[in-house]
Formats: structure tokens, C-alpha cells, sequence
């Protein structure tokens, strides 16, 4: 088997002092994605780096949720816009180099 490393949501939220509540909002959203196993909730592994995001925008730059939900939003259509620029560029220098 091949599965991702989980971390308990409790865990998380005693390391970053953050609410369980806050957790279950952006998994709510959909920014995060709450495994449940035998009535307890992990988050995978790779999610960390998302997650450290979101808690430094809401409290540093006191981003409310709905703001964070826009800014990922945006960061994911401009990283799709990048790769369709990749792949036509590529294209574009094979016509170029005949």
C-alpha cells in the first residue's frame, strides 16, 4: 500500500495554536481535506504547506477566510496559466527551429 502519511487534526492544532474549529471551517470550504478514521480527523501530510499558508494569512495579514478562499483561488488559475504558457512556448519553438 501506498498511502500518505496522515496528522491527527489535534496534533496540528496544538503545534500552530490554532482552533479545531478553524480546521473544520477550511475543510468546510474546501481548502483542506479532513480524512475521518474511527471518529478522529487527520489531514495528509502534503496539505501541511497549505495549511501553514492559510494560518499565516489569517494571522499575520488578518485574511478572513472568505479572502483566503479568493487568494487560492487566484494562485491556482494563475499556476494553470503558467503551465498553458509552458506547453504554447514549447509548441511555439518547435515551429520555430524548422
Amino acid at each position: 500500500m501506498n498511502e500518505k502519511p496522515l496528522i491527527s487534526t489535534q496534533t496540528l492544532c496544538s503545534h500552530y495554536n490554532i482552533e479545531i474549529s478553524f480546521v473544520d471551517a477550511l475543510n468546510n470550504m474546501g481548502l483542506i481535506q479532513i480524512e475521518i478514521i474511527e471518529q478522529n480527523q487527520f489531514i495528509h501530510q502534503d496539505q501541511i504547506g497549505d495549511l501553514e499558508k492559510i494560518i499565516r494569512l489569517h494571522n499575520e495579514l488578518n485574511v478572513n477566510l472568505e479572502g483566503i478562499d479568493v487568494v487560492f483561488n487566484l494562485l491556482e488559475k494563475e499556476r494553470k496559466l503558467r503551465n498553458e504558457l509552458n506547453v504554447l512556448k514549447n509548441r511555439l519553438k518547435l515551429y520555430e527551429n524548422d
